[in-house]
């Protein structure tokens, strides 16, 4: 048996995005800043694809600009902010002496680490806004956190751990309202729920393409019109002067093609039939287990592919082990019988009797009804 549950971490490739990608690596090899006639058709295709990624986001086409991966697009809006301010600064003697962030409890290393980095390395200040215990930001957290001299703040979409979509437009007006540059991770969300970037009043936004059937490697950073941030990457100014370095035509083709995929699935109410699906695995959870089992944020607003369950008392890894086959993620790490929750389960207050049981089940559009019910008879067995 091998069941894939773990599209949280990574997707397969979309059959329609292997056909898209393959004419591009057989002989559609020009380089798009060429004039001739190969260079042009894969101008064509990058703008094509960027087309679809703005329609998937609501967004318009010149703001997308095109990443090495939702890691690189982290990194540019948070840097990139950094060092537009370090250019005001040597000619603007009103600017903050220093610039603060804002960021949450439950960040992806991709957001948490570069802010640590311009903290530690380059003495920015930085303050961390805690969760409920379901996992949750307080918008009234984010308001009281930002200081005259706040140049961003970063609060992730939806959690890559337990699924818990965060209140991204009320956040986004908190910003708004102050004049605060706001950026949201949606590495996560992307392709799984609809997104507007035009309602949540974001100003940046990153997006993975290997967690929405894309391939690993390339991704979009989001840039509201008039947002200006200083090149992560300095060369010969592709992405109109924004992102340095030779467009990943096929790569770019691939993305395209799975954010049409995207816009399509979610227009046919795909993500509500993944939701019936993850609804579906929980109740057997707790028909199996009972008070065994508790699901990490069930009580508020998820993503419908996500369910971030512990059992009480186990091992996560070594209930795992026992479902031969099934590639899943846990929540905690075990060793030499020293048990470690991840930082999110920490900032929800989980206890750790609690959380050393925690394995995260995520579904994606090729799941099926059979594999959920051959994972719940597995873990029937594990029960004994």
């Amino acid at each position: 048996m091998q069941i894939y549950l773990d599209y949280n971490a990574s997707s397969p490739l979309a059959p329609e995005v292997v056909c898209a990608i393959q004419p591009f690596l057989d002989g559609a090899y020009g380089n798009p800043s060429s004039l001739h006639w190969a260079g042009r058709s894969a101008k064509v295709a990058i703008e094509a694809a960027r087309t679809e990624v703005a329609d998937l986001l609501g967004a318009r086409p010149e703001e997308i600009v095109f990443t090495g991966g939702g890691t690189e697009s982290n990194n540019f809006a948070i840097k990139g902010a950094y060092g537009t301010w370090a250019r005001q600064r040597t000619t603007d003697p009103n600017a903050p002496a220093r610039p603060h962030f804002v960021t949450s409890a439950v960040e992806h290393p991709a957001v948490s680490l570069p802010l640590q980095y311009l903290r530690d390395v380059h003495g920015a200040e930085l303050s961390e806004v805690p969760v409920n215990r379901a996992g949750r930001v307080d918008p009234e957290e984010v308001a009281r956190a930002i200081r005259p001299d706040t140049l961003l703040v970063s609060i992730m979409h939806a959690n890559n751990e337990v699924g818990v979509i965060q209140p991204i437009h009320d956040i986004a007006k908190v910003c708004r309202d102050r004049q605060v540059l706001f950026h949201t991770d949606a590495a996560q969300s992307v392709g799984k729920v609809p997104i507007d970037v035009k309602q949540l009043g974001v100003d940046l936004l990153s997006v993975a393409g290997h967690k929405l059937l894309a391939p690993k490697g390339i991704g979009v950073l989001y840039m509201r019109a008039g947002v200006v941030l200083e090149p992560l990457l300095h060369g010969a100014g592709h992405e109109s002067g924004r992102r340095s370095g030779t467009e990943n035509t096929p790569w770019i083709v691939g993305l395209g093609a799975a954010a049409a995929l995207a816009r399509k699935h979610l227009e046919q109410g795909g993500d509500a039939e993944i939701r019936r699906l993850r609804d579906l695995f929980e109740a057997g959870l707790k028909e199996i287990w009972g008070e065994g089992v508790v699901v990490h944020g069930q009580e508020v607003d998820r993503l419908p592919n996500t369910c971030s369950a512990s059992f009480v008392g186990k091992v996560g890894q070594e209930v795992l082990a026992s479902l031969e086959g099934v590639a899943a993620s846990t929540g905690a790490a075990c060793h030499s019988g020293v048990v470690e929750l991840s930082r999110v389960l920490r900032a929800m207050a989980v206890t750790e009797r609690v959380g050393m049981g925690t394995i995260r089940f995520s579904l994606g559009r090729y799941t099926s009804r059979d594999e959920i019910d051959a994972v719940l008879a597995a873990l029937r067995a594990a029960k004994g």
